[in-house]
C-alpha cells in the first residue's frame, strides 16, 4: 500500500503505508515493524523527529488545511 501523509489539525504528521524514513545522511531509521508513525510539526517533541504529544501543552495552532503551492520555479 502507497503511504498515506496527514497533516493532522493542531498536531502531529502521520505516515502510514509502506515507507521508509531516513536522516539527512541517509541512515534509515530502524521503526520496529511499525507501518504508521507520527512526525513532530510544533518542534516541541523531545523524541524528534517523532510525535510525543507535546503540541498539547505547547499552545500550537495550525489547522494544516490543504492549499495549493505556487509552481514550481525552473
Amino acid at each position: 500500500m502507497p503511504a498515506t501523509v496527514k497533516v493532522n489539525p493542531n498536531g502531529s504528521i502521520s505516515v502510514e503505508g509502506d515507507f521508509i524514513l531516513v536522516d539527512g545522511s541517509d541512515q534509515q531509521y530502524k521503526l520496529g515493524g511499525r507501518t504508521k508513525i507520527f512526525l513532530c510539526r510544533c518542534g516541541e517533541s523531545s523524541n524528534k523527529p517523532f510525535c510525543d504529544g507535546a503540541h498539547k501543552t505547547c499552545g500550537f495552532n495550525d489547522p494544516g488545511s490543504a492549499r495549493e503551492l505556487p509552481p514550481k520555479q525552473l
